[in-house]
């Protein structure tokens, strides 16, 4: 993960005083380009990184060489977590050095880092296929999740009054969960305008925990999605594949002996899931239910149908390049 290298250069900068990518690189076992773009995002973050050009150059972490993080100031502990914290959701080694990270840090700093850290939670699997970017609120959004500051904003036409709780980073789609005078509720920022953070502070309900509030967004609306439930037989080593197409509606139930996995895939209709099964051709075996495996052989149906005709077509226009 890459919390885990930005975490890991850190502390090595901090030992050594100054590296190179290619040092580095060899020491964390990525490419040059990567341990480059690795100290470029912890300079960009706010943390004292700086090159040096020249045949003795390299990366420095301003200030010296440190064993521990005591040295950076409240600000460049808050980036960094802001950074560390969103990974370690997805990953046992950044939770396990964000721990590390928040021991090493002086007590007056450890509060704001910890909120930084749990302000962001990363979702991997998309909803949909989506235009992907970073809106330009999130960090000031982050910043008032962090220290605890009302917005106002306009959504989707409608002026609103938040108390920012959390953001989640879903497959690069950014929501925002809040507490308003009607409750929690949940905001696509890419549909959030005109975002205004105050100087009103608020207090975040003490039982907000951010994991378990968007489990519980994503579970009511993975039950409105999928509608439809599909057993299917397809050989183990395709189940990823697969799992790139449905994200969590795609379940492994068991493996035979023969190496095939029987899964379980889930979409809105019949015809959601056949279309994308189509592709896979003989490789899927749909088992049930009927109304999928209908919509399957409707598919291959009209697809033999268009091109057999178009392949006719073809041979009889096609020249004969063997003829002397």
């Amino acid at each position: 993960m890459r919390a885990d290298r930005l975490v890991a250069t850190l502390l090595l900068m901090q030992a050594r005083g100054r590296v190179t990518a290619a040092e580095l690189a060899t020491e964390l076992e990525v490419s040059v380009a990567t341990a480059r773009r690795d100290l470029e995002a912890l300079s960009a973050a706010g943390i004292p990184v700086y090159p040096q050009p020249g045949r003795h150059g390299g990366w420095s972490l301003v200030g010296g060489a440190r064993t521990d993080l005591s040295g950076l100031s409240a600000a460049e502990a808050q980036a960094l977590f802001l950074l560390v914290g969103p990974a370690a959701a997805v990953s046992d080694e950044a939770k396990a050095a964000l721990r590390k990270l928040l021991r090493a840090l002086p007590a007056p700093f450890r509060t704001d880092a910890q909120a930084a850290a749990s302000a962001t939670l990363i979702d991997p699997a998309a909803w949909g296929s989506l235009d992907r970017h970073r809106p330009s609120g999130v960090g000031p959004l982050q910043d008032a999740v962090v220290r605890q500051r009302r917005i106002r904003f306009t959504y989707q036409g409608a002026p609103r009054t938040a108390d920012p709780w959390g953001l989640v980073d879903k497959d690069d789609v950014w929501y925002l969960i809040a507490g308003t005078d009607r409750g929690q509720r949940t905001f696509r920022l890419d549909r959030m305008s005109s975002v205004t953070v105050t100087d009103e502070q608020f207090e975040r309900p003490a039982d907000f925990d951010l994991d378990t509030a968007w489990e519980q967004v994503v579970t009511t609306v993975e039950q409105k999605r999928a509608r439809t439930w599909a057993t299917l037989l397809i050989e183990e080593r395709f189940v990823w594949v697969l799992r790139g197409h449905f994200g969590r509606h795609c379940e492994v139930v068991a493996v035979a002996s023969d190496g095939r996995a029987r899964v379980r895939v889930g979409a809105p209709t019949p015809l959601d899931i056949a279309r994308t099964l189509s592709g896979w051709g003989a490789a899927v075996e749909v088992q049930d239910p009927p109304t999928v495996r209908a919509e399957l052989a409707r598919i291959g149906i009209e697809l033999a149908a268009l091109y057999k005709s178009m392949h006719g077509t073809a041979d009889e226009r096609s020249p004969d390049y063997t003829a002397s």
